[in-house]
């Protein structure tokens, strides 16, 4: 299937955009380090899902996310846990808390594999948004390729920050040399570290979006970008307002 296809469409839309979109797409598809390709397809079926969860709406407008009981709206394929992971990142992010994801991993959702979900799931819902933000229907979701997850984990861990351990700054090395620049290891960039293609799928998808790690350090114009840095970090901005990003 040829995917993110644009051609039909009025609006020019950059050539970087969807083949960046097509080739997270094939990886999207793939067994990940701790989800099989089923699972991983179904997760991001769950980011759209969550839009529309009528226990999602309720829990958001309560005080507090433990206030009221419910089930959400889902495909029937991934266990609860998962699912309310996957809908509290899409519609409850800033309630989330040490306390839930130490839970998680308590009772079956490991930190390694809640980090491949939230990869996947910012990812996805990133992509989806671009389709939204243009009056575009978002995507069919790709089928899943059979197989077994890897399990990797990375050798150098620390929990210096965050919810989850990560690679720490000075540890992007060996199998890890790519995912960061030497003195480049932002909290922000070492977030998703536990799971290293996680780091390397986002890389690829903001860098098309938004800046690539080397094209953050262009403090002026881009000539592959119809706006100046100025105007792309005061739109980056207020969408962190809106979105409530404490970081």
């Amino acid at each position: 299937m040829n995917y993110f296809d644009y051609s039909e469409f009025e609006i020019e839309i950059r050539e970087d955009l969807p083949a960046t979109y097509a080739a997270y797409w094939t990886q999207l598809a793939k067994p990940g380090n701790w989800w099989t390709g089923a699972q991983r397809v179904a997760i991001a079926e769950e980011t759209r899902n969550a839009l529309t969860c009528a226990f999602c709406a309720e829990r958001k407008q309560a005080l507090t996310p433990y206030g009221i009981a419910g089930e959400h709206d889902h495909a029937g394929v991934l266990p609860e846990r998962v699912v309310d992971a996957v809908h509290r990142i899409i519609t409850d992010q800033n309630r989330i808390t040490q306390a839930l994801v130490d839970d998680n991993a308590a009772n079956g959702l490991s930190k390694a594999a809640y980090v491949e979900l939230v990869g996947i799931a910012v990812t996805v819902f990133s992509i989806d948004e671009f389709h939204r933000a243009m009056g575009l229907p978002v995507e069919t979701l790709p089928e899943p390729v059979a197989g077994e997850p890897s399990r990797y984990m990375p050798p150098t861990l620390v929990s210096d920050m965050g919810f989850v351990p990560t690679i720490p700054a000075e540890g992007a090395t060996a199998n890890e040399a790519d995912l960061w620049q030497p003195g480049f290891a932002h909290n922000v960039v070492r977030a998703l570290s536990l799971v290293p293609d996680a780091v390397r799928d986002w890389h690829k998808v903001a860098g098309a979006q938004y800046l690539s790690l080397p094209g953050m350090q262009n403090m002026v114009q881009d000539e592959n970008r119809s706006i100046n840095r100025m105007q792309m970090e005061l739109i980056a901005g207020r969408v962190s307002s809106v979105n409530e990003c404490f970081y």
